[in-house]
């Protein structure tokens, strides 16, 4: 059972959201709050799989909550929860490690996105990953100079495309250790914090 804590400040939404996730029978919600303290005591309490959150929430914004839960536990798995599609805040999301930014209106992607994340993958809604390549011409200034061998370059291209160490591993016929060990090597060599910035490298520097 995959335990999710819901944040919102709307009562009606975040009532509504619990109701659709536990309908799966494979999501339990152990918690519901309305704000971005609420947010990291419940992650700090009951430490849940996943936390599906708003930003714009009153003074304290999902962002600011989302930095407090992976500055303590850099493994906690975030989804963004917004109306907003704003470049400022998913240039923000992406920049502190949340594994996800999805648009509200589209609630049908919602528990894959939480599947997806469980099993080890980022996800970005449709309207988010449009605005990508505007963003990180503005928050980052990668060097295209960086020189991959081979086996970096195919696991990297893997990553990209949303696979898991293990289903990278199978296509490549390797270890899920040695993959990982790849992966170590190559958020130092690219100098970003998490698989996402990594995908994101590949697609701005080598799939042009």
């Amino acid at each position: 059972m995959i335990r999710v804590v819901v944040i919102d400040d709307d009562r009606l939404v975040t009532e509504s959201l619990k109701t659709i996730l536990e309908s799966t029978q494979e999501i339990e919600v152990p918690k519901t709050g309305h704000s971005a303290e609420e947010a990291v005591c419940f992650y700090q309490e009951i430490q849940p799989d996943v936390v599906l959150m708003d930003i714009r929430m009153g003074e304290k914004t999902g962002i600011d909550a989302a930095k407090l839960i992976l500055n303590a536990d850099p493994q906690a798995k975030i989804l963004l929860l917004t109306t907003f599609s704003d470049e400022e805040y998913i240039s923000e999301a992406l920049q502190i490690g949340v594994k996800g930014y999805l648009i509200k209106q589209n609630l049908a992607t919602i528990v894959p996105a939480i599947q997806a994340v469980m099993s080890g993958q980022s996800v970005f809604g449709t309207e988010v990953v449009g605005k990508l390549s505007a963003i990180l011409k503005e928050t980052s200034e990668r060097k295209s100079s960086i020189e991959l061998t081979d086996r970096e370059e195919d696991i990297l291209i893997q990553i990209a495309n949303g696979r898991n160490n293990k289903e990278i591993a199978q296509m490549l016929f390797l270890s899920e250790g040695t993959v990982r060990n790849y992966i170590s090597q190559l958020l130092d060599k690219v100098a970003v914090r998490d698989r996402t910035q990594l995908a994101i490298f590949y697609y701005r520097e080598y799939k042009k």
